[in-house]
Parts: structure tokens; C-alpha cells; sequence
């Protein structure tokens, strides 16, 4: 079994961060892994307030695992702090694990701001660099590139500024964008578009923890990086077309539907 790594923030409401990634992991038949950054207050409706983990016992963390276990990929999603972040890249940097995938966590879906200003310049001068590939959504990849983003055009000039920062592949999700949801890979050469047809719904929350673990497990399992994105793309939006109504505000996709349908105890009920 290959075995996957999470350094991220903690969702108590199950929706997001290393609870939506842990539960990705198992989905795809990897032994997940985690190493908490932060514990958030948040639920469908918000995030509310957040308490950082202390850099040394962040570093603590991935010391354990790296030292006790092989670690075929590693997701990195909600990282606060700049000590955070430098630790994180320290001891990554000192492992050299083959596949890192950075979603750059920086906005929830409530609007609350996740990064401070200095932190999003750490980011970028410490983990990109590092990174199989980043996985920004449109409004992230604005914050990384400073341009505003408003076709796929648009998308393809930010991937090769997000690419000259150091990561080897960037992949810039466009759920936001007014028609399909396209999203682009770009490998230092070539562009690859990957499309998908929007799917109503307002349940969508942990969507992009979701997806980069989804990434992460498909690179851990051997595929190469147009594969681990199509293969992830796919279970994502399966995952979309049948999220879950839990909640008074957005809730989260369903990680398990096709492994639930196989097993023939999926609540149809409880899904979209």
C-alpha cells in the first residue's frame, strides 16, 4: 500500500482540510497520513476562528512520520503562518519526498482570508519552488500573480508566471469562471486543458482539499501528472454531482459515493 501525507488545517465540520484529505486517501486506497497546522472553528456556513499549531511541533510532526515510514506523496493545504511555512519547507526540503502537491489555501468559501500578506510571499518563495504541482483556484492564482483572471487566456498567463516561481507543473482550477468549469495544467511546455460541465449545486465545500488529494494519491499509485489530474477531475466531480445536503450552508462533496454504490449502502437520500 502506498502510504500519502497531509499538512493542512483541521475542519471540525468533516467538509474540508485534513478530514476531507484523510478521507480522500482511503477512497483512493492509500494509508493517509497527517501532520495538523492548524485547528479552525468553522463549519458549511464559515470559517470563525483559527488557532495555529507551533512551528516546532509542526516539524516535530513530519519528523516522526519521514523517520518511522516511506512517504510516496505529500499535500500540503492550509498553512497560516510564516514560521509555518518555513518550517514545513525546512523539513521538506530535507526529506525530498518524490511528489508535493501545494494547494495554496488563502480564501474560504465565506470570504474569511486565511493568509496574511506576508505569509502568501512565503508561500510563493518556499513551497512553490519545492512543488510537483500547485493547484490554485482563480482567485488564489490572482493573489499569487497579481493579475486579474477572467478567461482561459488569462489562465495560461498566469500558469507561466506561477511556473517561473519554481514548481514543475501548475494546474489552475476554473470553477470560477462563467461558463464550464475548465480547468488548466501546465507543465513548463505544454498546456492541458481538462473540462467539466458545471454541476448545480451549492455543496461544494472541501472541493479543492478534495481534488489535491486526490492528485496526491494518483501520483503516490504511479500515474503521471496529466493522469493523477484527469483521474482526480473526475473523482472530484463525482464526488460534486452527488455532495451531501449536511449543514444550514454549503456542504461537502461525497468522498465515498462510489465505493458506497459498490457496497450497496449508499443513502440516495442523503445526496444530491
Amino acid at each position: 500500500m502506498k502510504n500519502v501525507l497531509t499538512i493542512a488545517g483541521s475542519d471540525c465540520s468533516g467538509g474540508a482540510g485534513i478530514q476531507a484529505d484523510l478521507k480522500t486517501f482511503s477512497a483512493h486506497g492509500v494509508y493517509g497520513m497527517s501532520v495538523i497546522t492548524a485547528i479552525t472553528v468553522q463549519n458549511t456556513q464559515g470559517v470563525f476562528g483559527i488557532q495555529d499549531i507551533t512551528d516546532d511541533i509542526i516539524e516535530g510532526q513530519i519528523k516522526v512520520i519521514f523517520e518511522d515510514i516511506e512517504v510516496d506523496a505529500v499535500k500540503v493545504g492550509m498553512v497560516s503562518k510564516v514560521p509555518t511555512i518555513k518550517a514545513i519547507s525546512k523539513k521538506l526540503r530535507e526529506y525530498n519526498p518524490s511528489n508535493i502537491v501545494i494547494d495554496p489555501v488563502m480564501i474560504s468559501k465565506s470570504g474569511f482570508d486565511l493568509l496574511s500578506p506576508e505569509a502568501k510571499k512565503a508561500l510563493i518563495e518556499n513551497l512553490l519552488p519545492i512543488a510537483t504541482v500547485v493547484t490554485p483556484n482563480l482567485p488564489e492564482a490572482t493573489a499569487i500573480t497579481g493579475m486579474e483572471i477572467n478567461n482561459i487566456q488569462d489562465m495560461k498567463k498566469a500558469a507561466k508566471i506561477m511556473h517561473s516561481f519554481g514548481c514543475k507543473n501548475v494546474l489552475i482550477k476554473g470553477g470560477h469562471l462563467e461558463d464550464d468549469a475548465t480547468d488548466i495544467l501546465f507543465d513548463g511546455n505544454e498546456f492541458y486543458l481538462f473540462h467539466g460541465e458545471r454541476i448545480d449545486t451549492k455543496n461544494t465545500h472541501g472541493t479543492g482539499c478534495t481534488l489535491s488529494s486526490s492528485i496526491a494519491s494518483n501520483l503516490a499509485l504511479g500515474h503521471d501528472i496529466i493522469s493523477s489530474v484527469r483521474n482526480a477531475k473526475s473523482y472530484i466531480s463525482l464526488a460534486i454531482e452527488h455532495s451531501l445536503d449536511i449543514g444550514k450552508g454549503v456542504g461537502p462533496t461525497n468522498h465515498f459515493y462510489s465505493l458506497y454504490k459498490k457496497a450497496g449502502i449508499l443513502d440516495e437520500d442523503r445526496s444530491q
